[in-house]
């Protein structure tokens, strides 16, 4: 049985990996740590609620003691690192929570892996740290960081102390850098579910700048399977590129999704452009294929339908998030931390 800390596993990626995972493996016992800030949310996880294997633990990474503790009492092995503040435009708003969270609570967690010799470390990061593209070239794993927003640069620092960690102590560091995802549960903050529940709303659908900003985009599926392989076959201290190729500007990703729920373009509303904004992001992922074996499964037009019908589908689970109902249940639950 591999004990596992996963991070922020009531977020977006962290939940559909832990659901995943959970799913087809009974080799791991998954402890589930996440702050239950904004975005994180128990309801991702009631496909794995009662399961043996799985423990929920509201709680700070930047909590040095009770990180200590977890370590200790569920004799923790390996780290899967998914906390993160991640939205962009909130860190131009307030920069101080991303570097607290990100980089803080990176180092928190590294220290205990070190000081309890774990025998892995999966930094889970984004493609975001590389910077912006012109408009042609590729995201290698040797390019170099260039993070243009409070958020991207939160991140590379954690990536950067993590590889140090390994070099200077032997911490058994894996890194990944994953293109844009998308799939069920994504906090309507982001641009598909956005756009997909104005859409169901009849609401304006704002697009920054031109719409001609270009994002390499993969579904969540896809990325938990590739999370597996560099957890399972990955080597210390290496980097490992996540992309599926799907290059395409954020305005055709909203005409499609207006296209299958049958909406007319007029909903689209250009606005003024986000500061710093990186015009294009795209993976060579051909190291983690080559190596590893892994590759993309799902076409992007057929995993944005399943994405959209999914939202229609589950109209009370992001009506509550909207009038943050959710919030509220958390306050009575578990208090405020």
């Amino acid at each position: 049985m591999k004990n596992i800390l996963v991070t922020g596993g009531a977020g977006f990626i962290g939940s559909n990996f832990i659901n995943y995972i959970l799913d087809k493996r009974d080799d791991y016992f998954i402890v589930n740590l996440d702050k239950l800030t904004y975005a994180g949310n128990l309801e991702n996880l009631i496909p794995s609620e009662g399961k043996k294997n799985y423990q929920f633990i509201r709680g700070d990474i930047c909590n040095a003691e009770l990180i200590d503790y977890l370590f200790n009492k569920y004799k923790i092995k390996f780290v899967i690192n998914f906390a993160a503040e991640s939205h962009v435009d909130r860190s131009i708003l307030g920069s101080e929570v991303f570097f607290r969270s990100n980089v803080i609570g990176t180092n928190v967690l590294l220290e205990a892996a070190r000081r309890y010799e774990s025998e892995k470390f999966l930094q889970v990061s984004t493609d975001e740290v590389y910077g912006s593209l012109g408009t042609d070239g590729l995201f290698t794993e040797t390019t170099l960081l260039h993070p243009n927003s409070p958020y991207s640069s939160s991140k590379a620092g954690a990536d950067l102390m993590a590889l140090s960690f390994h070099h200077t102590y032997g911490v058994p560091v894996l890194i990944t850098r994953c293109s844009n995802n998308y799939g069920p549960y994504q906090f309507p903050e982001k641009l598909i579910p956005l756009m997909i529940i104005n859409t169901l709303n009849d609401k304006k659908l704002p697009v920054y700048g031109d719409g001609q900003n270009v994002r390499d985009w993969i579904y969540v599926i896809d990325h938990n399977k590739a999370l597996e392989a560099v957890f399972e076959k990955g080597k210390p201290g290496e980097v490992y590129n996540i992309g599926a190729s799907n290059e395409m500007p954020n305005i055709k990703i909203v005409k499609l999704i207006l296209k299958e729920l049958g909406k007319s373009e007029g909903l689209i509303k250009y606005v003024k452009d986000r500061l710093g904004h990186d015009r294009r992001y795209a993976i060579d992922s051909s190291k983690i294929a080559k190596e590893l074996g892994w590759k993309p499964v799902f076409e992007f037009e057929e995993a944005l339908s399943h994405t959209i019908k999914w939202y229609v589908e589950n109209k009370n689970w992001w009506n509550r998030i909207i009038s943050g109902e959710y919030q509220k249940y958390y306050r009575v639950q578990y208090g405020s931390r």
